[in-house]
């Protein structure tokens, strides 16, 4: 039962607090003067972030971490989809008959304190939700937002604010999306994406159909087919102005330093505005940001002005450095349709140079079931790169049934695209990209495993070449 979440001060312990899911509803409590503990494998700035705000962390996950915590009472656990039932908290934790919630139905009761805006879909959640979050701090409306990733503007992935509004991300990974019960609902398409947990895109189209039955008013993105023809929206948006969309735009113009486009409000032109994050996928966003801020009163006038200045949010396209005269950028993208939008919007930033940036596309795969369930997808979908490199399969704790591996991947690319090469580690990743990297290159870190962990590495290497070498011998 969701009600059964006590926030009147009994406290909580997170399974796996570091994680980006998990870390941000921490954040809310910890604001909330509740009190929080969590055990997590290792330290990081999340982790480090949660102690400052008054958390217990522990850096192990045994039995014990809770059995000092019940002296002063059960605490309420949270866990994820990711903690395995023989995790020695979780077995702990039902030993002790802690009550147990998974992460959903706390934020789902979270959610149900305010009036909630909840970002779904398969692809754009986390760009969309902190648009939006991002739209109403900055217009004076002091929401509470709990992301899937970083934002400086927020300096986090969460945020408490004072109004009665909360935005979130709304995940259909595991179907958790059905808990939300949201006042402004958005879809921004609809995809099989995990087949681990479905195994039809109907089945898939069920979940949010099930959402959009809980939401007050649904925005959707009409763009998608399975949106389009599946899910009864109240606001539609579309960046085809021939949609007959609620929302749309034309006098489309996309530069390597964002993107301008004229706003359509059901038939009315509201004006112009700039988005300094690159790609149609991005002008989608936006349009999705742009009907929430209008349905919540904003005059258009002012979302222009505060969306011209977004910055987008970590590990979305996010710029990691320039050395050597190469562009280092970091991005989620883990998806056939995430890597081909993504790597248009590279091909746009590499032409703001002359001669044009080279591409150079790293890979990092993400679970076993997506790579083989998407792996003609996957081979076709690095044609804006021109050198792309892959690596083994990151597991996400998926088991290697032995069906698909890294080396199929890129064998499967290279059928596609002649410049193609497979590096299996992350080591051997650095080593390759120590020799094949040249001034003028672009080079983006693709996937949702641990890839982007050897970019720090390499802006170092490529920072000490540049500090040996004149910049006259830079193209």
């Amino acid at each position: 039962m969701l009600d059964a979440v006590d926030f009147s001060g009994k406290s909580f312990h997170f399974i796996g607090i570091g994680g980006i899911g998990m870390s941000a509803l921490a954040h809310v409590l910890t604001k909330r003067n509740l009190p929080v503990s969590g055990s997590d494998l290792s330290q990081s700035n999340i982790t480090d972030r949660l102690q400052a705000q008054g958390a217990k962390i522990f850096l192990t996950q045994e039995a014990a971490n809770l059995q000092s915590q019940a002296i002063a009472g059960l605490p309420q656990v949270i866990c994820s989809t990711a903690i395995n039932p023989a995790n020695p908290e979780y077995q702990a934790a039902l030993e002790l008959g802690c009550p147990i919630f998974h992460r959903s139905d706390l934020l789902a009761a979270l959610m149900g304190q305010y009036q909630g805006i909840a970002v779904a879909g398969t692809h754009g959640k986390t760009t969309t939700s902190s648009m939006i979050g991002y739209l109403l701090l900055k217009a004076g409306i002091d929401p509470t937002i709990v992301i899937g990733g970083e934002v400086s503007a927020w300096e986090g992935n969460a945020y408490v604010g004072a109004s009665p509004y909360f935005v979130a991300e709304a995940d259909e990974s595991d179907g958790s999306l059905v808990k939300l019960k949201a006042d402004i609902g958005i879809i921004t398409n609809i995809e099989l994406d995990h087949p681990d947990h479905y195994t039809t895109l109907e089945s898939v189209v069920d979940i949010f159909q099930t959402f959009t039955q809980q939401c007050h008013h649904l925005i959707g993105c009409i763009d998608s087919p399975s949106v389009r023809e599946n899910i009864p929206v109240t606001i539609s948006y579309s960046i085809h102005p021939q949609s007959g969309a609620d929302y749309t735009v034309d006098q489309v113009d996309y530069q390597s330093d964002g993107t301008t486009a004229q706003v359509w409000e059901r038939g009315q032109c509201l004006g112009q505005f700039y988005l300094p994050i690159l790609g149609e996928h991005n002008l989608s966003n936006a349009l999705a940001a742009i009907a929430t801020g209008r349905l919540l009163g904003l005059e258009f006038s002012q979302i222009a002005t505060i969306l011209a200045h977004f910055g987008g949010a970590k590990r979305r396209f996010e710029h990691r450095g320039e050395h050597h005269n190469i562009l280092f950028i970091d991005d989620y993208g883990h998806h056939p349709s995430e890597l081909q939008a993504t790597l248009a919007a590279a091909r746009l930033r590499a032409q703001e140079t002359s001669p044009s940036r080279r591409v150079v596309a790293v890979f990092q795969p993400h679970r076993y079931s997506r790579t083989l369930t998407f792996l003609e997808e996957f081979s076709q979908s690095f044609g804006n790169a021109d050198l792309v490199v892959t690596t083994d399969i990151y597991s996400a704790g998926e088991p290697d049934m032995g069906k698909v591996s890294g080396q199929q991947l890129a064998d499967a690319i290279a059928q596609h695209h002649p410049q193609s090469i497979y590096q299996p580690t992350l080591q051997a990743t650095t080593a390759y990209l120590m020799e094949a990297l040249s001034p003028g290159d672009l080079v983006i870190f693709l996937g949702a495993g641990n890839l982007n962990r050897i970019i720090p590495e390499l802006t170092t290497f490529y920072q000490q070449i540049e500090q040996r070498q004149p910049t006259a011998s830079l193209r």
